[in-house]
């Protein structure tokens, strides 16, 4: 399967990017730029979100899974 990149709307990029600059001065005490957040922010996209994104999959199929079993019970 091709690996699709993962996009996202403007506002949400933007707070996004602003998280990152606030967690590396809070966490790391260190003041990073607004281009130096938004590579950080590439790198994430393109690198590991995509292995959050199939946990999230997978935890709903199992989920899914559940369900189907449940309405089964309920057949008469």
């Amino acid at each position: 399967m091709k690996k699709r990149s993962l996009e996202l709307q403007k506002e949400i990029r933007v707070k996004m990017i602003k998280k990152i600059e606030k967690f590396f001065l809070n966490e790391r005490d260190e003041e990073i730029g607004e281009l130096a957040a938004i590579q950080f922010l590439d790198f994430i996209t393109e690198n590991l979100a995509s292995e959050f994104y199939n946990k999230s999959i997978r935890d709903c199929m199992a989920q899914l899974s559940i369900n189907i079993e449940d309405l089964k019970g309920l057949e008469l």
